[in-house]
């Protein structure tokens, strides 16, 4: 399997903070934020991936992340000169993925989650991550049948059929550029990746998962600051927990002064 990172939009809802730089390259408590989808990936033991990103900042990603040998992965870049999508990104990336399966994520989303044994599992079709939300009119929602299948996506209705949104992380099989390639633009002239996923839905071949934890699409100020926030937290959480058993353990391995 093959990786794709997309880092293409124009980030106009977090400016003046993207007038210099990428969002996906704006600093999430202690590392960039490109670095958390980024995560997922290798956690899935991908090891090839492809960035798609925009003209104007792709010097930026080339100069921090590199070849990718600090990350012991290989990184490939790919210029999408005007944004029309994310299935139209996907869908520049056909060459590179050369019949492989893809699972492609989103630049600026954080999984508190690990998924990747679900990436590592995946065999054909295609496969979702779901979160439930408050404000489900803002996402793709998904439907689900009370077996856990996909019933239903529809994108940013108007009266939501659920409270479970589509989550910026997406895996496929090698037909979905196949698919692509007959996708007709949306009202706002882009090609949406929840009609390539309607159609793998017809199929009968549409998998889904439910996030348990925190999931972030920090495309927001006020979502940018929840991230850090909660990133912040977990990791003195955790360093709080580490640090309470090596003292745990050292107390445990004194000596027991012999009684004089």
């Amino acid at each position: 399997m093959k990786g794709v990172l997309i880092c293409g939009g124009l980030g106009t809802r977090l400016r003046p903070l993207t007038n210099v730089t990428n969002k996906s390259l704006l600093p999430v408590y202690d590392r960039p934020l490109v670095e958390y989808p980024l995560s997922i990936l290798l956690s899935a033991g991908i090891r090839d991936i492809i960035l798609i990103t925009g003209p104007d900042h792709s010097g930026d990603f080339m100069q921090y992340l590199g070849s990718g040998e600090q990350w012991n992965c290989k990184f490939t870049y790919r210029i999408q000169d005007k944004p029309a999508g994310i299935a139209q990104a996907l869908g520049m990336t056909e060459e590179f993925i050369d019949g492989d399966n893809v699972c492609a994520i989103l630049g600026d989303n954080i999984y508190f989650d690990d998924i990747g044994e679900e990436i590592r599992n995946f065999k054909g079709g295609a496969h979702i991550f779901l979160k439930e939300v408050s404000d489900p009119e803002r996402f793709g929602v998904v439907e689900m049948s009370s077996d856990g299948k996909v019933v239903s996506i529809e994108e940013k209705p108007a009266k939501p059929k659920s409270n479970l949104a589509q989550t910026g992380c997406y895996i496929y099989d090698a037909r979905c550029f196949d698919i692509i390639r007959n996708l007709r633009p949306s009202e706002r002239g882009q090609l949406e990746v929840t009609d390539l996923n309607k159609q793998y839905l017809a199929l009968g071949e549409l998998a889904a998962t439910i996030l348990g934890d925190e999931w972030i699409d920090a495309g927001t100020i006020e979502s940018f600051y929840e991230a850090s926030t909660l990133v912040r937290n977990r990791k003195l959480a955790i360093a709080e927990k580490i640090t309470s058993a090596r003292a745990s353990e050292a107390i445990t391995k004194q000596p027991i002064a012999s009684a004089q």
